[in-house]
């Protein structure tokens, strides 16, 4: 009996390797726009999962959407030139950061004039639970947390989400 349940556990791990490289190959040459694309190109290579599986699988992939000019959002790598120029991008926003303070509940954001809306989006895509919505000005942005969210807690998820900013989010 155990071994059979071992070689189950062996198959199936061989299964979902094998499906990650498919995946990830179909990623690096295709843009794929969404989650049903990309099922039916699995199909085709004779992979058959559930969206559930799927969305776990990019995930672990580290596959996020990339606006692009040609056909709305497409689905890159971490380690795609898109990707690359996605960092580069980020990186961008970051460098106006100046201090983040507490009142009460509420976070604060102080930037450099015209760097708020970045910092702000940069934290929006993040979806973190901890973090309900952002509000950005010119040079402000507060960070409204999710319901009964402390202030070490959304500190950490500002780090989690904005590492390079660990030294300026205490």
């Amino acid at each position: 009996m155990y071994k059979f349940a071992f070689f189950r556990i062996f198959i199936h791990a061989m299964n979902r390797t094998r499906r990650l490289m498919i995946l990830r190959r179909l990623l690096s040459v295709s843009q794929v726009t969404s989650q049903e694309e990309m099922l039916e190109m699995l199909k085709k290579q004779g992979i058959k999962v559930t969206q559930a599986t799927l969305s776990r699988d990019l995930k672990v992939l580290g596959a996020a959407k990339k606006a692009d000019p040609a056909k709305g959002y497409v689905y890159v790598l971490p380690d795609s030139p898109v990707a690359a120029e996605e960092n580069q991008d980020r990186a961008f926003p970051l460098s106006g950061f100046l201090w983040l303070k507490f009142s009460g509940h509420l976070g604060v954001i102080r930037t450099t004039p015209g760097f708020a809306a970045g910092i702000a989006a940069l934290i929006d895509r993040a979806n973190a639970c901890e973090i309900l919505a952002t509000l950005a000005g010119d040079d402000t942005v507060l960070v409204i947390p999710a319901e009964g969210v402390k202030e070490n807690e959304v500190r950490r998820a500002l780090v989690t989400i904005m590492p390079e900013l660990q030294d300026k989010i205490k």
